[in-house]
């Protein structure tokens, strides 16, 4: 592991390192457990989250977060994301007025409900090389008070499209992945089954009666 240098408006210790194993070399965000600013509302360990995100996202076949493993790097434990080369003019602001993006973004939402995301900013929505559209920065989730503060609130009384919510269902039926049950304590895994089980009994995306909850700052 090489470290490049710190990533700007975090607020949190994290890093850009290159990562190589024998000939194959990438670019991956390091965010170690030791560089946590501490919360009054979460634990330390914020990168176990990162992880779990991960995990749920897999778990739902949806690929919106990237890969992402726990190591020691040169600040101690923490988790590695491969870096996405992304259009960082891009964000959800400008993203959600492509109809082309519609369907991902929906994606991020219904994730973003799932495990509770505390924040979601415009600028954790990455429009990748590929086309892609990746959430990032998960570490604020799986609370088990309800904490939602995000930016996407457009989708909120529309149909949840069908194959989405197929995987939901799919999701609240089953026993939490292993992984991604060994990174959360029993009241968050709790918690996470009954948000997944709320949402597979709705057909639509919910409406925040109580007014909008964005993230502070937005973007």
């Amino acid at each position: 592991m090489t470290l490049k240098g710190r990533m700007p408006w975090s607020s949190n210790a994290t890093f850009l390192v290159e990562v190589t194993l024998e000939a194959t070399t990438t670019l991956a965000v390091y965010k170690p457990e030791r560089g946590e600013r501490p919360l009054w509302d979460f634990p330390r360990g914020l990168f176990k989250r990162e992880l779990a995100a991960w995990h749920l996202s897999e778990a739902l076949g949806w690929g919106l977060v990237p890969l992402t493993v726990q190591r020691d790097g040169p600040y101690g434990e923490g988790s590695f994301q491969l870096f996405i080369p992304a259009d960082f003019e891009q964000h959800y602001f400008t993203l959600h007025e492509d109809p082309a993006h519609r369907g991902p973004l929906q994606r991020i939402c219904l994730f973003d409900l799932i495990s509770n995301n505390a924040d979601r900013k415009s600028g954790h929505c990455l429009l990748g090389p590929d086309g892609g559209i990746y959430a990032v920065d998960n570490g604020l989730c799986f609370h088990v008070e309800p904490k939602l503060r995000t930016v996407i609130w457009e989708f909120g009384g529309e149909p949840i499209p069908t194959e989405m919510l197929a995987d939901v269902r799919r999701f609240a039926r089953v026993a939490l992945p292993k992984t991604l049950a060994a990174l959360l304590q029993p009241d968050e895994q709790k918690a996470l089954r009954a948000r997944a089980t709320a949402l597979a009994a709705t057909d639509c995306f919910p409406v925040d009666t109580g007014g909008h909850r964005y993230p502070w700052p937005p973007v």
